[in-house]
C-alpha cells in the first residue's frame, strides 16, 4: 500500500509499509523531519484500514519529549495508538512541529464506524525494531519502525 503526498521537487515525498515477519514496519519519507513524521503516522492509519476513508472531522491534541528523535518518532507513534485505542478513533491527517527533543502535534480523525472502516487489525504498539530517523539529502527524510499488530 503507497500514498503520494504533496510533491516535491527534490523528494516523491510519501508513506510505505515495509514486511518483518509477522509485524509491518510503517516508513515515511518527507521533505522535512516532521513531514516524514506526518506520513509514518498516516502509514500507521493505513495498516487498520484505508485513510481516505476516514474524514478528518475532530482534533485530537497530541504532546511528547525524547532525548533523542527516534525515540521520539516511536513515542509519536505510540501516543497516536494510545489515542486511537482509547478515543475508538481513527485518523487521516497529522500535523508535527518538531523542537528540541519536544514534539507537539495534532490528528484529526473521527469515531471508529465498523462498517465503513472495516478495521483489518489492532495495532498494540510501536517498537525499536528497524527504528529509524535520519536524513538522506537536503529535502529528504525517513522516519521508519516496525509496530506490532
Amino acid at each position: 500500500m503507497n500514498a503520494t503526498s504533496t510533491p516535491s521537487p527534490s523528494v516523491n515525498a510519501h508513506w510505505e509499509h515495509f514486511h518483518h515477519g509477522a509485524d509491518i514496519g510503517v516508513r515515511g519519507i518527507g521533505t522535512s523531519e516532521a513531514h516524514a513524521f506526518e506520513l509514518a503516522a498516516l502509514a500507521l492509519s493505513a495498516v487498520i484500514t484505508d485513510p481516505a476513508s476516514v474524514v478528518a472531522r475532530t482534533p485530537v491534541a497530541i504532546a511528547c519529549a525524547a532525548p533523542d528523535n527516534d525515540l521520539l518518532f516511536c513515542d509519536w507513534l505510540n501516543a497516536l495508538i494510545y489515542e486511537m485505542s482509547t478515543r475508538k478513533m481513527l485518523f487521516s491527517r497529522f500535523q508535527v512541529q518538531l523542537r528540541d527533543g519536544h514534539l507537539s502535534g495534532t490528528a484529526w480523525g473521527e469515531p471508529i464506524d465498523r462498517a465503513r472502516h472495516a478495521p483489518a487489525v489492532e495495532v498494540k504498539g510501536a517498537t525499536l525494531t528497524e527504528l529509524r530517523v535520519e536524513q538522506r539529502g537536503p529535502e529528504h527524510w525517513i522516519a521508519q519502525c516496525v509496530v506490532d499488530v
